[in-house]
């Protein structure tokens, strides 16, 4: 007979992820459950292996994979996983990516080059996964690349939360910051929900990978300013941004980031920059150096990550979890008194 419950299975990017969400699983279920037991390795030749030793049959399973760096190594081990799963007669299998790696070739911008989300997206439905459950997508026209569900939350709720908590008091001189023309939807709805202004930093670049030129659009002088994006990378242009703020007359600055990719010489850039602080999920594993690094924060996504797999499981509402009231019990441990309500 199948469990009665989701069943979780992690590839090696993103475990102490996976752990978090079974150990919200196991409170919310009343039973102390873990991740389905398997072991995912390599060969010499650095081949993907994939052995899973519990009977899955008939289960609802849910793969819990970030396809982060190594990307191409994380993708194969979900897509391997998925085909395990597959073979060994799953009921459905669901995708848990918090980080949707190749999403930021989701167009072509110039002739002969690829469009690789659409390429990932073919890669992921073919090898059996049903659905996919992920955050912040890139763009959001990425979820027309499937041809299967795709559910994609946002970070912003959490990010509102958190942001009410840590700046109780003092709401009323906050503004929210684009930091380039592109992501000023995502901003807007962030300022939308603690009521703050926008602005927006507009980047020129001469070429590729160099910003020429930097300029602040809306009033920031007196304020403390917080920056919005989805990725940050090597963070070049997250501390470029910081700095021509604090010259605009922000008062601090800071960063609420959903993907922490933090590549190369990001932490270092941080480290020195002009932020205040960096606050990022744990949609990608922190490597040591971001988590000893003093001004960058890591808020969970287990809690938000878990309702989504029992609402799925359970066939209820998924974007329930888009209003920041929904999430205030989930993450009220975390935020206490709040009453974002009242």
């Amino acid at each position: 007979m199948p469990s009665p419950d989701p069943k979780v299975i992690s590839g090696n990017a993103n475990r102490p992820l996976a752990r978090a969400i079974m150990r919200r699983l196991s409170m919310h279920r009343g039973v102390r459950t873990g991740l389905v037991e398997a072991r995912v390795e390599r060969f010499n030749d650095q081949e993907i292996f994939v052995e899973v030793f519990e009977n899955v049959r008939g289960e609802d399973m849910f793969i819990v994979q970030s396809t982060s760096n190594p990307a191409n190594d994380n993708l194969m081990e979900l897509l391997i996983i998925s085909d395990a799963l597959r073979r060994s007669s799953a009921a459905r299998i669901t995708a848990v990516i918090p980080y949707f790696g190749y999403a930021r070739q989701d167009r072509r911008t110039k002739a002969r080059t690829p469009i690789s989300a659409k390429l990932v997206a073919n890669l992921i439905a073919n090898s059996g996964i049903e659905r996919v459950l992920t955050m912040d997508l890139h763009a959001a026209q990425i979820q027309g690349f499937f041809d299967i569900p795709v559910d994609n939350l946002y970070a912003s709720p959490i990010f509102a939360l958190d942001i009410m908590h840590h700046f109780r008091g003092s709401m009323d001189d906050l503004a929210i910051v684009s930091p380039d023309v592109g992501g000023v939807a995502r901003a807007r709805e962030l300022a939308q929900r603690i009521n703050a202004p926008l602005s927006i930093v507009d980047k020129r670049r001469e070429r590729a990978g160099e910003i020429s030129e930097m300029t602040v659009i809306g009033e920031v002088a007196g304020k403390t300013v917080i920056i919005v994006d989805d990725i940050c990378d090597t963070a070049g242009t997250l501390c470029k941004a910081a700095d021509v703020l604090v010259e605009a007359g922000a008062k601090e600055v800071h960063a609420y980031i959903t993907h922490g990719v933090l590549s190369g010489p990001a932490v270092g850039r941080i480290t020195a920059s002009q932020l205040k602080s960096l606050v990022i999920t744990d949609s990608i594993e922190p490597t040591e150096d971001v988590k000893s690094c003093a001004n960058i924060r890591i808020v969970p996504t287990a809690p938000m990550l878990t309702q989504a797999i029992l609402n799925i499981w359970n066939g209820t509402s998924v974007s329930s979890l888009f209003d920041t009231a929904t999430l205030e019990p989930i993450y009220e441990p975390l935020y206490p008194g709040l009453n974002i309500d009242a």
